[in-house]
Parts: C-alpha cells; structure tokens; sequence
C-alpha cells in the first residue's frame, strides 16, 4: 500500500495552527529552545516544524478513536446547521408575520429576517470552515487534533440550532409544512448537491480506510458508505414534484390577489397600495375593514393604530385604544404612511423612487368608500375582512358596511368576503348578506365535505393546507382556488405547475415578471440527468479508492 500523501510544511503549519491552535505549543516549545523533530514515517507525518508534531505517532495511536469522534460530531453539527440555512431561507416567505407579532408584543420593528440570516452565516460557516480544515488534514496524513475552544464552539453551535428547531415546532409549526412543500421545488436539485458532496467524501474516507488497521473500522466504514451511496442513487424514486411535467401541459399563470394592495412598494392598505397593486396586474385588492366609533368603515388589519399611523404622536394618551375607538375625524388626522420610509418593513422600500417617497409620506387612512370607488375605477375586485369578530357591536358594523357597498355602486361581482371576514359573510348574517347584496362572492376557507349541501365554488386557505393533488382535483372539478400568502418565486412556480387559480401575495411586482416557472423538466430529461449523476459519482468513488490506494 502507497504512502498518503503529504503536505508542503507551510500547509501542514497553516492547517494544524487553525483546526488545533498549535500555534500556542509552538510559541511555549520556541520560548524554552525545543527544536522540533520529524515525525515517524511510519504514519507519514511531515515534519512541520510546531514542536508538537513529534507527539503525532503517540496520539495517533491513544487518542484516535477519541479524534474520529469528534470529527463525526463536526460532520453532524455542520449537517444540523446546514439544515437550518435551508429552512430558514424557507420561512422567508412568511417571515413579515413574525416581524408584525414581535411589534405587537415589544412594540418594536426589526427586520428579523437579516438577524436570523446573518446569524445561521456565522454558524454555517465556522463549522464549514472547520470541516474543510479537517478533511484537508486527514488528506495531508494529520492528526485531527481538535482543540477544546473549537470543542465549546461546537457544542455552543449544536445547542443554538437545536433551540431554534424547537422553538419553531412550538411558536411556529406550520413552517414545517412550508418545508414539505419546498422540497417539491428543491428535491431535485438538493439530490444532485447530496450526492455531489457525498462522493466529494471519498477521498477522506478512503485516505482513513487505507490508513488504519482495524479490521472492523474499515468494514464499518465501506458498509456504511455504501449503503448511504445505495440510498441516494435511489432517492429520485421517491422524489415528486408537479413541475416535472412537459411544457404544454403546464397550466395558466395563477392571478395575483394584493395583500394589503403591494406592501412591499406602498404603505399597507392605502389608496397608493391599491394603485401600485393595479400597476402589478393584480386582479384583486384584498384588505381589512374596521368600523369608527361614528360608523365609518375604514381600512385597517391591526385593532391598534401604533404600527401604521403616527398615532402615538397625534393622540399619545390614546395610542393603546383600540382604532373602532376613534371617531372619523381623528383619524383623518393621522398619518398612514411615514411609518413605511421609517421602519422599512421591506428591503423594497430602500429602491422607492423620490417621487413615491413623497407620495407615500402624505397617505391617509382610507374609508372603504373611497377604496371601492377606485376599485370600480381601475375595474379591479376587492377582497376584505370585517374586524375585530368579537366586538359588541359587530351587527352595526355589518350594517355600516353593506350600507357602503350599497351607495357606491361597484358591481357586486367585483366584491367578496373570504372566509376570514369572520361573522360577516358567515354564520349568523350569512343569509343577512346574501339578502341585502346576493350579487357579492362567497368564498369558503374549507376543503369541501362528502355531503357538500350547496355547490363549493371558491376556495381561500393557507398554502400550507393543500396538497399538489387536491389543488389539480379542485381544478378538474372547476373549484377556483386561492392561496395566501405567497411571496417567493419557488412557492409561486409550485403552485403555478400545480394549477392553482390565485394566489395572495405581498410580492405582486416580483411575481407579476415571471413568465414561466424557476424550471420545468419533462419526465425524460430527468430521468436522464438523475442516471448521469448517479454514474458519474459512482466513477469518482471507483477513481478516489483507486488513487489513494
């Protein structure tokens, strides 16, 4: 059997310096005249000029299965926060709601999507760093040595990325179905990666098979390599995605519905959102209605007015009312907009031009009359939710509202309620509704029942809640539907490929320039790509053995 090979002594003091710190032995061995001496060839170790390294043959020898394992540890915690880069880029679709519940609860706003990216960088890349060190000393004939502090920094590691899996499982739940759904547009593609980096891994495995002499290490070693191997070859069978169709047989782009109008250019639920969202080809303006104390409907989503007026600086000592608390005129004397150039809910607002920076700083509250009026004018439908459900005097807001839509004159096919307009459009003034404006939209936030009474023609649920093939079911069976809140291209080419009708989103000028889904792959191509890199991998592994024998 060859030699491993070795490394040039600068690269052996490099590498040893940063995974070991045995920079600090050098410095004790230099201060007291040790020289160091060349390792015993027999282990082919290169001498590298530390001090230490004359103690190589030894620790090879006492501590090495304590060395393998903590190597298998650092494997497993740059896997563990490797896993968490991913589902954090995941969660990106949704993570405006976690920002809105931190204000609500600190009364403080942070763009807490850069503090968690930022964050799992740092971690990501201390244990890629170490990972890279330590396959390049076990390529070079090193010992792994890893020194204590980087032992804390690992473990330090594990634990927070362990917190925060649990803390999303509880807080947060139904991100892990966002993930499920994710795999559908990455599946592919993280299966070229895995076994891309898996065969990268021969090379190390193979300079520590032919490197040891137990018997039972190397026959654990090439067993479960293999069957690992085995496994990914095979994982295609097991992967699906609607986007693995032909080209003609990919559905009609799903239409826009605006959350809020276009958020993420115009302060939320104001007359310049819903312009912006007319300028985004959305098709629908969905919003949120609260009534004033003299029976005004108007467009607000929070029951505070804190985050999105400067009502903690017109009316201070009111601020924590609630907005139905506020009459007409008090809040036409706040401003709707400034809070958006301040806090900066969205990386969008930084490219605002100066023009729509003015126009955003002199945005009002608007009334739902004067919401619908443009609606009818820019022949765009409206979508809203009456709130707060539970107020005592949810009849008049009911009656204040459909007095408006009455008086404005919108078609009233251009109207609908979803499901979560609460009592409004449901329950106990459903027949209300359907008798003073049948012509408005019904639509449910429910899957349809066996024993469905009345037709289900328009459906409103979370993405999370439908599955590729109950979407292309709804589809067959001429059921419109609609799913919120949509806002990164990888959901949007999911469930554009799965058929979806609509989708609500605060993105609509990111989703609106998108012509075609990220990919689409007929079946054939990918099955020829999947033999491709299953060969090609498997000649690497047969060329890594050979090469380091």
């Amino acid at each position: 059997m060859a030699d491993p090979p070795s490394c040039c002594r600068p690269c052996s003091t490099c590498l040893l310096c940063l995974y070991s710190c045995q920079w600090i032995t050098a410095k004790k061995e230099k201060r007291r005249g040790l020289r160091t001496t060349k390792a015993d060839p027999q282990i082919s170790a290169p001498a590298c000029g530390l001090g230490a390294c004359r103690c190589v043959h030894a620790c090879l020898l006492s501590g090495f299965q304590c060395d393998c394992s903590w190597f298998f540890f650092l494997f497993c915690v740059f896997l563990f926060t490797l896993v968490w880069l991913y589902i954090a880029i995941i969660i990106l679709n949704d993570f405006h709601n976690f920002n809105e519940f931190i204000f609500k609860q600190q009364k403080l706003w942070l763009d807490w999507s850069l503090v968690l990216l930022i964050a799992t960088a740092v971690l990501i890349t201390y244990s890629a760093v170490l990972l890279l060190l330590a396959l390049c000393l076990q390529l070079c004939g090193q010992p792994l040595k890893l020194h204590w502090l980087h032992k804390i920094l690992l473990i330090i590691t594990a634990l927070v990325v362990a917190a925060a899996f649990t803390g999303l499982g509880i807080k947060w739940a139904e991100e892990w179905r966002s993930a499920r759904i994710s795999l559908q547009a990455t599946g592919p593609f993280l299966h070229i990666g895995i076994v891309g980096g898996m065969t990268l891994l021969a090379w190390p495995l193979a300079s520590v098979i032919y490197r040891t002499h137990n018997t039972g290490l190397k026959v654990f070693l090439l067993l479960a390599y293999s069957a690992v191997m085995i496994a990914l070859y095979l994982a295609p069978l097991g992967i699906t995605s609607p986007c693995i169709m032909e080209e003609n047989q990919l559905p009609p782009k799903p239409a826009l519905v605006g959350h809020r109008g276009a958020p993420m250019l115009a302060p939320e639920n104001t007359l310049m959102s819903l312009r912006k969202a007319v300028d985004c080809d959305v098709q629908v303006f969905e919003t949120d209605v609260m009534v004033s104390a003299d029976g005004v409907p108007f467009l607000m989503h929070d029951e505070k007015l804190t985050r999105t007026t400067n009502v903690q600086t017109v009316f201070p000592e009111r601020a924590t009312l609630n907005s139905t608390a506020f009459n007409w005129t008090d809040l036409q004397q706040l401003n709707a907009g400034s809070w958006f150039l301040e806090r900066r809910p969205f990386p969008s607002v930084q490219s605002l031009s100066h023009g729509d920076r003015m126009q955003a700083t002199r945005q009002k509250i608007p009334s739902l009359g004067q919401v619908l009026n443009a609606a009818k004018e820019s022949n765009i439908s409206i979508m809203f939710d009456l709130r707060p459900e539970n107020h005592s005097d949810y009849q008049s807001f009911v009656n204040a509202t459909l007095d408006v839509i009455l008086h404005s004159g919108i078609p009233l096919q251009q109207v609908s309620c979803p499901p979560s307009a609460g009592p409004f459009c449901h329950n106990g003034f459903r027949e209300q509704v359907k008798q003073q404006v049948p012509g408005i939209q019904q639509i449910y936030g429910r899957k349809r029942l066996q024993d469905e009474k009345e037709p289900l023609l328009h459906v409103n649920l979370p993405y999370q809640d439908m599955s590729s093939e109950e979407i292309k079911q709804y589809r067959q069976d001429n059921i419109s539907v609609n799913l919120y809140v949509v806002n990164q291209p990888w959901l949007f080419s999911v469930l554009w490929c799965s058929g979806v009708s609509s989708v609500t989103t605060n993105a609509c000028q990111v989703l609106k320039e998108m012509k075609r889904p990220i990919w689409l792959l007929p079946s054939s191509t990918y099955l020829m790509i999947w033999i491709v890199v299953d060969c090609v991998s498997f000649l690497m592994i047969l060329w890594a053995f050979l090469l380091m024998k």
